[in-house]
């Protein structure tokens, strides 16, 4: 599983498990199927409810225990309590529930090492999304921040090493996997923001690994938060151990070329989708759907 199954997939999953009497949910693979799992075990204790009330949190019963083991390094879902699905409307959809926690989950970076460089880049690049956005989120408090920066800081070798065409060893698989459940728990307190959800967008309909469509967005947010806060950004700059310039440079090399062309037609049809958005707002600067509209226009229009 690459991306995010569709929601009606873990709706009839979850009614085939409670019908089964299933106790508890296994999700073994990369942050697609554990957010499965996590909705597989909200169906499978309540076969009636519907996607509405599903994304309403409208829950009459806990989710069946959760036991999560990790493949890949980069989403962290292990460690967190969100589940992003794709929705009936095609559209790449996200929830947050303490009740999504898993029961207990199996972090070893073994289970990562077969992992070809694509997967590892595409992975391994959201966790610099994750913990840049959280560092950058209104939510961020001090031990979010501190996630933010150690997952930075562990992740940069093993991005620069295989963004350089060069096997990673053990240490660094271990490096990667680790700073991939340190973005996670910086994010459960934090949500991400507008890189996250403007990727939404590449994934949806251009089949842009998430990743790679959420990183894409990070020189623009890290531009656009220095404007709004100077020193904040330089703090930021500090604490992960590199100036702007180098940080960008590590992001852009770990991104493919994006053969994506935008008609300003498609820009204005798609704004709607980030008036008001979570993610946009939690954004440690003023992010309008003009600075969006111009942003997506001087990328790829």
């Amino acid at each position: 599983m690459t991306e995010n199954p569709p929601v009606s997939s873990c709706i009839e999953a979850g009614r085939l498990a409670a019908k089964s009497k299933v106790q508890f949910v296994i999700g073994v693979g990369g942050g697609s199927s554990l957010d499965a799992a996590k909705a597989v075990a909200v169906f499978a204790a309540n076969p009636a409810l519907d996607e509405g009330g599903f994304y309403a949190l409208n829950w009459k019963n806990d989710p069946l225990p959760i036991a999560l083991v990790g493949t890949t390094a980069g989403t962290g879902s292990e460690v967190t309590k969100v589940s992003v699905l794709t929705d009936a409307a095609a559209r790449k959809h996200s929830i947050h529930d303490d009740r999504l926690y898993a029961t207990i989950a199996f972090g070893d970076s073994r289970h990562t090492h077969s992992c070809p460089t694509s997967v590892t880049l595409s992975c391994g690049v959201d966790v610099l999304a994750h913990a840049t956005e959280s560092y950058f989120s209104h939510k961020a408090d001090e031990i979010s921040r501190a996630f933010s920066v150690r997952a930075i800081r562990l992740a940069a070798t093993p991005l620069a090493t295989a963004a350089a065409g060069k096997r990673l060893d053990a240490a660094l698989r271990r490096d990667l996997y680790e700073s991939s459940i340190l973005g996670g728990l910086a994010i459960n307190t934090t949500g991400t923001c507008f890189p996250h959800n403007v990727g939404y967008y590449l994934t949806e309909n251009y089949g842009v690994p998430h990743g790679f469509a959420s990183a894409a967005f990070l020189p623009q947010m890290l531009e656009c938060v220095r404007g709004y806060d100077a020193e904040y950004a330089a703090a930021f700059y500090d604490e992960i151990g590199c100036d702007e310039e180098a940080y960008v440079k590590l992001v852009k090399s770990c991104l493919p070329s994006f053969d994506i062309h935008l008609s300003v037609e498609q820009v204005e049809e798609a704004l709607p989708r980030w008036h008001r958005n979570g993610s946009v707002n939690n954004t440690r600067a003023t992010v309008s759907l003009d600075y969006i509209r111009e942003m997506l226009i001087g990328m790829f229009a």
